[in-house]
């Protein structure tokens, strides 16, 4: 008798805990990684969006990755914090990830811009053969030089352009140089041997490379504090390789529309246009969210008053706008947020559809030129246009307002 309860109060306990273990796994779920939430007047959070009864939150430990300016700085918008979640106030949960900004206003974009943006080192985008007068040579694959290479000094001298690095390789004689070279975001030494070609009448190590591009795009926002500015969506990419080019100088110029490729299931089209002469501005960063830079000349921003920011967790389906510049008029067109995806992702966040006819008829739907054209939504700027879905130009992806804002460089604010 004593044996039969003794087990019938070990499987009472074995199933308490199997219950409990599928409670937490179950909270474990429900509670979110990570949060948005803006600040009170006195900078503290507020973390309503943990909206369950028994469960509470605290901040675990002062600003991590602070990025909140001091002093008379201009702009402090954003800071990383960490909390801890407890059940009934006693039972240790889950860390939560806090991201806190300041109830900021910008002043939405929609405008066209061109960019001349100069790379830091110069990127390898291909490798080939050299012919001698003993048959093809490899240097640079022997040498162990891949694409997507940035090669930024030679011998100890910093390089820059395509001019440096093929004259350091001409004038070699042969001789073996050591080039250092950013790969994976790590410096290695390369050490290569130029070779003699027959057809150039020079040394040479069968690299391409590149040192610039220039293209259109479209500015999201313009803060009215500084003229500060942020555009694109996504960070612009070396047509070869596809990775990130890394920005030494940018220059910032007015454009006209003058055309348009009209978009098509396979061909998502693009906004033409012309430089105008004259610089209006730097850019100061590209990266994954974006471009980034500062205004000389202030835009003609009277299409909009300066808007708050609508965080993630703000963002609904359904009916929203978008600014965007077509046949040189900046306008405002109705889209719908037909789906919202992975919060955590860095850029591809949300799924778009175009449904004004103004705009379907004269482009077809999202084309390159109108990456960067903002998102607005019950009067919130909530992201920004930043990739087209090549089978169907009516759509695409939008990404989250706060992740161009707290992946803003440093110099920015």
């Amino acid at each position: 008798m004593q044996n039969a309860k003794l087990k019938i109060a070990f499987r009472i306990i074995f199933v308490m805990m199997l219950i409990g273990i599928a409670i937490l796994g179950v909270l474990d779920y429900i509670i979110p990684e990570s949060i948005s939430v803006f600040s009170d007047s006195t900078g503290s959070v507020n973390l309503q969006q943990i909206n369950l009864p028994f469960i509470s939150t605290s901040i675990e430990s002062v600003p991590v990755n602070s990025r909140v300016s001091q002093g008379d700085s201009s702009n402090p918008f954003y800071v990383s914090l960490s909390a801890n979640t407890k059940m009934f106030g006693i039972l240790p949960l889950k860390k939560v990830n806090v991201d806190m900004f300041t109830d900021i206003t910008l002043y939405p974009g929609g405008m066209p811009f061109g960019v001349k943006l100069y790379t830091d080192g110069v990127i390898v985008v291909g490798i080939s053969g050299v012919e001698t007068d003993s048959g093809k040579k490899t240097p640079a694959t022997d040498s162990g030089l891949k694409i997507g290479d940035i090669i930024v000094s030679i011998n100890g001298k910093a390089v820059n352009t395509t001019d440096e690095v093929s004259s350091a390789f001409e004038q070699s004689g042969g001789n073996k140089l050591e080039l250092t070279v950013k790969r994976d975001g790590k410096e290695i030494p390369i050490y290569i041997s130029p070779v003699f070609s027959k057809a150039d009448n020079m040394y040479k190590a069968g690299i391409w490379i590149r040192d610039s591009t220039a293209g259109i795009g479209t500015v999201t926002f313009i803060s009215p504090k500084n003229n500060s500015f942020a555009g694109l969506g996504h960070g612009i990419c070396d047509v070869d390789t596809g990775d990130i080019m890394p920005l030494r100088k940018g220059t910032v110029v007015d454009v006209t529309i003058n055309g348009i490729n009209k978009g098509v299931a396979g061909n998502p089209g693009e906004l033409k246009g012309t430089f105008i002469p004259g610089k209006i501005g730097s850019l100061i960063g590209n990266i994954t969210c974006g471009v980034y830079g500062m205004l000389s000349e202030k835009l003609d921003t009277s299409h909009s008053e300066p808007l708050k920011i609508g965080l993630k967790d703000e963002l609904k389906t359904g009916k929203a706008e978008i600014y965007c510049t077509v046949n040189d008029k900046l306008d405002k067109y109705s889209i719908e947020i037909i789906k919202i995806g992975n919060k955590n992702d860095e850029q591809k966040n949300f799924v778009i559809k175009i449904t004004d006819k103004r705009l379907l008829d004269t482009t077809g739907g999202i084309v390159q030129g109108m990456s960067g054209s903002p998102i607005i939504q019950n009067g919130k700027l909530v992201g920004a246009v930043t990739h087209v879905l090549v089978n169907d130009p009516t759509k695409g992806y939008g990404i989250f307002i706060e992740n161009m804002l707290k992946n803003m460089p440093e110099l920015f604010e």
